[in-house]
């Protein structure tokens, strides 16, 4: 089988986590990124693998990798040069949206401008109706005028959204005909194959955010395949989407969109592997890398998946693993506002200049120099000594923010951890108080570099009881990429009435993605025992506004007596609805707005494997003072990850470190390492 290699690409740090499937052999490794081109830190990277761990890259038979590049070029606004053809009359929805503003209580905020300037969006004279038949044929005249006004505009990329395109893309098609024989090279987005579903203002938001981010894709997309067919000559690539599945790379360059939450799905992915490994299928996660920190809930062994989000301020609607995010990592800066209140991030030091500690002319004070400052880091450095921290440099960047309120260095910049952890635990009331969830029910599932870190004041903020700390907590991304799947999602929007006498065409529109899903396992090469079906529902009551997910079935196969009747389609719809709202009235009439049909494509089927307890006592590599309070520091025993074994027990305080994370064990608090490495941490009641 060989080695399965996945990298994840973040904003400060590049990981690698590496499996040999013959053996189980894992390796990991972290980089710093390289922004201006992803690539060299990936191929880096690769070296560094294949050289310090003897790994023959010959025999990689897979890599599969998490990007941000389509993420990255929407938040700066260095996309494709993108044009837009419409049906006539609807040049300015990307304008007029849904008439909201974006801040309730800041009259002056406003959306970004359309990433398509109004000269470049056309107009084209045709209509199709809601049941989509013809109203307004396409005549080849209004084509040719439609053609040479994009030929006129020099656009990188197009976006075809018509109306009612989602019921018959038709005319969608036929205009694409001809561009594509007109401009060879133009990318082109047709809103019938990017989002195929109602609510036009979304649906066309998502096509020109696709067509924007065609071209820096489609260029980094060729440069990297170039790259990595030199290094690994044997392996096949997967992109990671956004709802937790690989594409090929042929996909991302088509729907680049797909990968806007590329990363912090990987994390979902990996934390899911992490929990079934530990046997708590019940988990909040708390990825905290160097920029922000990213939330997501897990309930039996599944992380939620919602369709309606905004990436950079753009609406995107599209399945993607509901993760909540937050301007909070290692490198956010701590800032005074005008209202004279301290302030820790959004904005972050980022991986060049970084944290003043890493001695490249930074000198905010960050997160990380907090860390440092209250002795949480080892002065020696991260990455196992190998990229030095100056603490000298930390104390430093906190004496004029310290200076002005009156503390001591410490004491300030225990404060900065605190309002991070504010920040964090918000987010995490969000996907869990809010949407129905205790989260003292859960245990708490950190990861990222900085995650550990933070996780015990999280923690005790929520009420919850318990910390379990994968093996290689800054790798988890990198490792949800390993273990993930190939995925595609179908849908197809139709409103359909939940009655008796609609059941025989309800059952139809599932088959009939059914019938597409196996195409795509075919296209796919995924042989029977490796493919797996999820059908849901999109239902609301009639004359609601939105809808909830329902779920329906899921296994290898989908037939018609996998729908339940009318009686047991409503009553899961009410099950939903009564955990997201607390209430349901069984009475009222209930419709389905979308048919939704995930096709899963297993890749590898991996062993957890579990040791013995060996009944040897962990041994510290020494001792440092660490304060865990903002007053006085603790002498706390260093103890190396790498040499705990399952059944060891570590009382607090302590300090666990590792070459992607350290883990703080707080006085009082007791960690103990399982079967298959975690660390699991419980609470002491004083917290």
């Amino acid at each position: 089988m060989g080695w399965t290699i996945g990298v994840d690409v973040g904003g400060t740090f590049t990981d690698f986590y590496a499996l040999n499937e013959d053996t189980g052999a894992m390796r990991v490794a972290k980089r710093p990124s390289t922004p201006d081109n992803p690539a060299h830190a990936i191929l880096a990277g690769l070296d560094e693998l294949a050289h310090q761990h003897d790994i023959d890259l010959a025999q990689v038979h897979r890599l599969s990798h998490g990007t941000t590049v389509g993420t990255n070029a929407l938040i700066q606004r260095r996309g494709g040069r993108v044009a837009l053809i419409t049906t006539r009359g609807f040049r300015d929805l990307l304008e007029i949206g849904r008439q909201t503003r974006p801040h309730m209580y800041n009259l002056y905020k406003d959306y970004p401008p359309p990433l398509v300037p109004r000269q470049h969006r056309f107009e084209l004279s045709e209509r199709i109706m809601a049941e989509g038949q013809v109203l307004q044929p396409l005549t080849p005249p209004a084509i040719a005028a439609a053609v040479a006004a994009i030929r006129d505009t020099n656009a990188d990329a197009c976006a075809v959204c018509l109306l009612f395109a989602y019921i018959n893309p038709e005319h969608e098609r036929t205009v694409a005909q001809a561009l594509r024989a007109a401009c060879p090279d133009l990318n082109l987005s047709l809103s019938s194959e990017v989002q195929p579903e109602f609510r036009e203002y979304e649906r066309f938001s998502t096509t020109v955010l696709n067509a924007y981010m065609q071209p820096i894709m489609a260029d980094y997309m060729a440069k990297l395949e170039t790259s990595l067919s030199e290094s690994l000559p044997a392996a096949t690539f997967g992109i990671n989407q956004s709802s937790g599945g690989l594409m090929s790379p042929d996909s991302a360059r088509r729907f680049p969109v797909r990968t806007a939450l590329s990363g912090p799905a990987a994390g979902a992915v990996g934390a899911v592997h992490v929990a079934r490994s530990a046997e708590r299928a019940n988990v909040i996660t708390l990825d905290m890398g160097g920029t922000s920190a990213d939330v997501a809930l897990i309930r039996d062994y599944r992380a939620d998946v919602s369709f309606n989000r905004e990436v950079a301020s753009f609406p995107i609607r599209l399945p993607m693993v509901d993760i909540e995010t937050v301007g909070a990592g290692g490198g956010s800066i701590a800032w005074f506002d005008r209202d004279g209140l301290l302030k820790v991030g959004p904005t972050s030091a980022g991986a060049d200049p970084g944290p003043a500690c890493y001695g490249r002319d930074g000198t905010d004070p960050t997160v990380t120099d907090a860390n440092l400052v209250l002795g949480r880091l080892s002065p020696d450095g991260l990455l196992g000594g190998a990229m030095a921290l100056n603490l000298g440099l930390a104390q430093r960047s906190f004496v004029p923010i310290a200076s002005r309120l009156g503390f001591s260095v410490e004491r300030t910049a225990h404060g900065v951890l605190g309002i991070t952890v504010a920040n964090m635990v918000r987010a995490i009331r969000t996907i869990s108080v809010e949407r129905g969830h205790d989260p003292r029910q859960f245990s708490l599932m950190p990861f990222g570099g900085a995650g550990p870190l933070h996780a015990r004041d999280v923690a005790a903020s929520l009420g919850i009881r318990e910390i379990l700390v994968p093996p290689a907590p800054g790798i988890v991304c990198a490792e949800g990429l390993i273990v993930s799947d190939l995925k595609e999602d179908f849908v197809v929007s139709h409103r359909t009435g939940i009655e008796d006498a609609n059941l025989r065409q309800i059952r139809e529109y599932a088959t009939g993605l059914s019938t597409n899903a196996m195409r795509w396992f075919d296209a796919e090469r995924i042989p029977p025992e490796g493919q797996n079906l999820e059908l849901s529902l999109d239902m609301r009551y009639v004359g609601q506004n939105f809808e909830l997910a329902v779920p329906i079935m899921s296994g290898a196969a989908l037939t018609p007596d996998s729908i339940p009747d009318a009686i047991g389609l409503r009553k899961r719809f009410f099950d939903v609805h009564e955990t997201a709202y607390g209430y349901h009235n069984p009475h009222d009439a209930v419709e389905i707005v979308n048919y939704r049909l995930t096709a899963r494509g297993r890749l590898h089927r991996f062993e957890i494997k579990k040791h013995k307890p060996n009944g040897v006592s962990p041994q510290p590599i020494g001792a440092r003072p660490v304060y865990f309070s903002p007053d006085a520091s603790v002498e706390s025993k260093v103890y190396e990850r790498s040499s705990l074994s399952a059944g060891q027990m570590i009382e607090g305080p302590a300090i666990i470190e590792q070459l992607d994370t350290t883990t703080p064990v707080y006085p009082g608090d007791h960690a103990s390492v399982d079967a298959v490495g975690n660390i699991l941490i419980s609470l002491s009641s004083e917290s």
